[in-house]
């Protein structure tokens, strides 16, 4: 409950009626102290502060309660009565109505959410950013669920990212442009592990690849791009890959049609419960070299691949190195691959998973 009221002050503070409150509460405390003053003139000092005080507070709050300082023989005390509850009633109006204004015209639960959000997001560090939630979009957003790794949802429409919610139950989200810097900085794009630049725009993406480089140089950065003639552009600006899902569409249609058993063997990996995913991890600069025997076997991970810059040792056997800087390649599921992460120390790296 105090956390929320804290948030309600916050919320208020940030708005414009906070400058009309304020401006309000000011001009009360000068009516109190002003009015004060003159009813210690007008008793010719015979009234203590606190008489004089209360007074003006009854006189204001329209309270009628009987005169503490005699007012019957001073006319020139009544005149002045009259202008302090003209006064006081006019400001306390003015307060309410700035009350009454921010009630009605700011959604405090919304505001609130909002709030609450951004502090879990500061909270992240080696998430993902989504900046687009739309076909595309949605589909990354599965798959992160699947593989279970953190992210943050971006899209400009509100109601695009309310679907999403429904539909998922991912809760980490911005409504906002993912192209202003202010919105990526809000995402943590300087503390992400990567940033998914798939907007129904090329222009977007490219300006959110461009952003996201400037702000985080380290970050991973993959594109979607309609029109082939802005892949280089994109790529210029800043993105590692580039993914055209017209391209994508039609590979995956000739494999279906040219190679169906491998395209349905894939799929069935896809569909399993433990959500098997062909996996990399990288290993750390620390690692102590070792073989795959000495490394151990697990079940939960199936080593089919280990890179080493550009040479690539496909189905590994047990007496295989593996070194620091190598991309170990496996079929895993989400806990296989931390698994695999902690035996190498690689909890920490870059990891991605990529479904063929």
């Amino acid at each position: 409950m105090l956390i929320y009221l804290f948030t309600v002050y916050k919320i208020f503070r940030d708005s414009l009626y906070y400058q009309r409150l304020r401006n309000a509460l000011l001009l009360i405390f000068a009516v109190h102290v002003l009015g004060t003053i003159g009813y210690l003139a007008i008793s010719g000092g015979k009234a203590s502060v606190l008489d004089a005080l209360y007074m003006v507070f009854i006189t204001v709050a329209t309270i009628g309660y009987s005169e503490v300082i005699d007012m019957s023989n001073s006319p020139a005390g009544r005149v002045f009565t009259m202008i302090v509850g003209f006064t006081g009633i006019g400001t306390l109006t003015y307060l309410f109505s700035a009350i009454t204004a921010f009630v009605l015209e700011t959604n405090i639960n919304h505001a609130y959410r909002r709030l609450r959000m951004e502090r879990t997001i500061a909270a992240l560090s080696g998430h993902y950013i989504v900046c687009g939630v739309g076909r595309v979009g949605s589909y990354i957003a599965d798959e992160l669920l699947k593989t279970e790794r953190s992210f943050v949802v971006v899209d400009v429409n509100e109601k695009t990212v309310e679907a999403h919610c429904e539909r998922t139950g991912h809760q980490i989200y911005l409504t906002g442009d993912a192209s202003d810097d202010d919105v990526l900085l809000r995402a943590g794009v300087e503390r992400c592990r990567g940033v998914f630049a798939v907007s129904g725009d090329d222009s977007k993406n490219l300006v959110i690849s461009l952003s996201a480089r400037q702000l985080n140089p380290a970050v991973r950065i993959v594109a979607r791009v309609h029109d082939p003639r802005n892949a280089d552009k994109t790529r210029r600006a800043g993105a590692d890959e580039i993914v055209s899902p017209d391209f994508t569409g039609g590979m995956r249609l000739a494999s279906a049609m040219l190679r169906p058993h491998a395209v349905s063997f894939m799929d069935m990996m896809l569909r399993t419960e433990n959500n098997l995913r062909v996996e990399e991890v990288v290993v750390p600069n620390d690692f102590r070299p070792c073989t795959i025997a000495e490394l151990g076997p697990n079940p939960d991970w199936m080593l089919v691949a280990i890179r080493t810059g550009d040479k690539w040792v496909f189905n590994p056997g047990p007496t295989a190195r593996i070194e620091p800087g190598q991309a170990l390649i496996s079929i895993v599921s989400p806990a296989g691959r931390r698994a695999l992460e902690a035996a190498v120390g690689a909890s920490g790296t870059l990891e991605s998973g990529f479904p063929l």
